[in-house]
């Protein structure tokens, strides 16, 4: 096997010399004196690996030249590891140049055996991120009808889909805000034999009560204030494809009455209406909030609920999903390459605080913290500190559960204090439904403002 290119960078031949003694019986060493020459080397060589005196010339006496060196060199292989070398009182140049992009740093005298650790641990993650790289590289985000993982939880998910999509049954598809529901209603429509036909959705916690009625079925001419013309509602433009009831668990107990004559029937009315339509469309419904505990309070009707629910489907959260994490990581942060093709990496403490984070808002908040991290990268290398997780990963010494606790609640009084307590708003802005947002600020003992 081929030892791995390593390049020293110092401006003192003398040291140069010695670490390529120590050095060349594990690594294929070479050698650089200044900013320019390491360039030439980088580029000419293809070094895994460098030492970088960050005292180098034409001024040796500070470290501007040395992370103008590394920046340069960054520039040109996101994925070096570079290993930065200080003077012994000089620790705050070694910190200032990791958060440039450098793997680590060292003072004067350099340890070997110390050093020969450090960069078999360099090379070790170098390697790891190259394989991330090359899956992102292969990932198909359309492998399973655009939704990515390979989880068991998912896993399962995916084959229950396989056996509902052959039928015309009702499905329920439970899971937390955030873990994509809607794709997997999108999925089971296009597996099945109405994938031809419309797949219409709407969002039963979005609209207002008095709306909603004829948002779902529609009216006729004259029916209500400002009702000027006939209108299908969204059942009827279902028809022959797929209905997605999103966040079913907000639909009033009466509008509950009239969809379950709809799903015993196949028959609806317009609001004004005097005769009946039939309509043959697939229901499914979702929901982020927990349906039986509406039903014991009288919020939700029993004989609906088993009427949705012929098959349930319950999408795992993202915590939930071992190893799916760093794959979806790769995939969101290739969709940012753009036209340029822009090259990202994730550092290694990015990878382990990523998956050290509990992820509140599972894929949605994964996919929105790698957009922002792409933007905020330097170098194209992407930080904890760029994905703003650095501080919940830490979070040691506290049960998973207490430290998810305090993350919901500094949320949803964030988001309380911003929208001056309007729940409505507030839920909208985290992405939940109102009952969730109720439930969540009753289990937290969160005053409403």
């Amino acid at each position: 096997m081929d030892k791995p290119k390593v390049l020293i960078i110092d401006d003192d031949d003398d040291v140069r010399m010695q670490m390529k003694w120590a050095l060349s019986p594990h690594y294929e060493v070479s050698l650089a004196e200044d900013r320019l020459s390491a360039l030439e080397v980088l580029q000419n060589d293809k070094p895994r690996a460098v030492t970088l005196d960050l005292g180098l010339p034409p001024s040796p006496g500070d470290t501007r030249e040395g992370l103008l060196t590394l920046d340069n060199m960054l520039q040109l292989d996101p994925w070096l590891k570079v290993l930065v070398v200080t003077g012994q009182d000089e620790k705050e140049n070694g910190i200032q140049a990791i958060g440039q992009g450098a793997y680590d740093f060292f003072a004067k005298p350099i340890n070997i055996d110390e050093l020969k650790v450090v960069l078999d641990r360099a090379l070790y993650v170098q390697e790891l991120e190259r394989e991330g790289r090359e899956m992102a590289g292969t990932v198909d985000t359309t492998s399973f009808e655009g939704i990515i993982g390979n989880s068991l939880p998912i896993q399962t998910v995916f084959g229950t889909i396989q056996k509902v999509s052959g039928t015309d049954a009702s499905v329920l598809i439970v899971g937390e805000s955030g873990t994509g529901k809607e794709l997997v209603a999108r999925a089971i429509h296009r597996r099945s034999s109405r994938k031809g036909g419309p797949f219409v959705t709407i969002n039963c916690g979005a609209i207002p009560e008095n709306l909603l009625e004829s948002e779902l079925f529609g009216h006729e001419k004259g029916s209500f204030t400002g009702a000027h013309v006939q209108r299908p509602g969204r059942i009827e433009t279902a028809r022959g494809g797929t209905l997605f009831l999103d966040e079913i668990g907000d639909l009033s107990v009466p509008l509950q009455v009239k969809l379950l004559r709809f799903l015993q029937e196949h028959e609806i009315e317009r609001v004004g209406g005097r005769s009946s339509i039939r309509v043959d469309a697939r229901v499914l419904a979702a929901t982020s909030v927990d349906l039986k505990k509406a039903m014991s309070e009288g919020r939700f009707r029993e004989d609906l609920y088993y009427r949705l629910g012929v098959v349930v489907i319950s999408v795992p959260p993202l915590r939930d999903r071992q190893g799916d994490i760093q794959l979806l990581a790769q995939a969101f942060l290739q969709r940012q390459a753009g036209p340029q093709q822009k090259r990202f990496v994730f550092t290694a403490k990015s990878i382990k605080a990523m998956n050290s984070y509990k992820w509140p808002g599972n894929v949605r908040e994964l996919e929105n913290r790698i957009q922002r991290a792409a933007i905020m990268a330097e170098n194209g290398r992407i930080t904890p500190e760029d994905l703003e997780i650095s501080r919940s990963a830490e979070s040691k010494g506290h049960g998973l559960g207490k430290a998810r606790q305090e993350l919901e609640r500094r949320m949803i009084e964030a988001a309380l204090a911003r929208n001056k307590g309007n729940l409505t708003q507030a839920a909208a802005e985290l992405e939940i439904s109102r009952p969730t947002l109720y439930e969540l600020i009753d289990r937290l003992a969160i005053p409403r403002q």
